[in-house]
């Protein structure tokens, strides 16, 4: 129940992001005061257990960072595209991670692996070029999800050969990694045309809710929970969040897809499936 009350959780996770962009937060600021108000909640808990951080594997810690520096490019993004889309490149992270680990681990990997990296690039083109053109993103808002999905599979690379850490210090460096980025992204890219004037009340209660439910408590929850579960069915559970993101999107901000965008669409998810699912290992296979 937890990871799919994740994924449902982050299938609606554009909407604060939208809402912060009304209110005068466009761009990569809204995700600034999310982000910020989350390592803000987080750093008490961080310094209480900050033993365990400093006993912490460097290299998981590092992983656990770019890890939330992926997860704010994906925030940013919704403000510079359409929800369904870039939601759907992130969870293109099946074949970047099969790509790691049979290129950069060495480690072999089974035909269904194969499969579903053959699926995956074949939905990622079919929804790109579903307009006659290349298969290329087409706006900055694509390009930020595509980047994001490839910088939280090299992350959970990094995260899955190393020793892991507990829910709570995950959570942590994983806010602190995401403030960073975000910051960075602010002073970078340009607004979005939004209102010029920021109603402060507004915006800074819906970041300081958003981050203390998105990035706060619903990932020590997803941490815990996939220390509980195998990861086969974690990661088919959360593939909640692009069926909740694509519904609302379409209701909430009249942004559909077209009849090819959801053919490649369930391509990428079929791809995930095929990863995800079990399959016989046998020594240096990945998987």
């Amino acid at each position: 129940m937890v990871v799919i009350g994740t994924g449902t959780l982050w299938g609606l996770y554009w909407l604060p992001v939208r809402h912060l962009a009304e209110v005068g937060l466009d761009g990569a600021w809204g995700t600034v005061a999310i982000t910020l108000s989350a390592a803000l909640l987080l750093l008490p808990l961080a310094i209480r257990r900050r033993a365990q951080l400093m006993a912490a594997d460097r290299v998981t810690l590092a992983a656990l960072a770019l890890g939330g520096a992926a997860f704010a490019l994906y925030s940013v993004g919704f403000n510079y595209g359409r929800v369904a889309i870039i939601i759907l490149l992130f969870f293109l992270t099946p074949v970047w991670s099969t790509l790691i680990a049979r290129y950069v681990l060495g480690w072999r990997t089974p035909p269904l692996r194969l499969a579903a990296i053959a699926v995956g690039l074949a939905g990622l083109a079919t929804m790109l070029g579903a307009e006659g053109e290349w298969p290329l993103p087409r706006t900055a808002g694509e390009w930020m999800g595509l980047a994001s999905g490839i910088g939280w599979s090299l992350a959970t690379t990094g995260m899955r050969v190393r020793r892991p850490v507990g829910p709570v210090e995950a959570a942590c460096i994983f806010a602190f990694g995401a403030a960073l980025a975000s910051l960075v992204m602010a002073a970078l890219l340009p607004g979005t045309g939004a209102a010029v004037t920021p109603d402060w009340p507004r915006g800074l209660g819906t970041a300081a809710v958003t981050g203390a439910l998105w990035w706060a408590l619903s990932m020590i929850g997803l941490i815990w929970a996939s220390s509980q579960l195998d990861p086969a069915r974690t990661g088919i559970l959360l593939m909640a969040e692009v069926l909740i993101g694509s519904a609302t999107a379409a209701l909430f901000a009249g942004e559909h897809l077209s009849g090819i965008e959801i053919l490649g669409g369930a391509m990428v998810l079929a791809a995930g499936v095929l990863e995800v699912w079990p399959v016989k290992r046998t020594p240096g296979q990945s998987g």
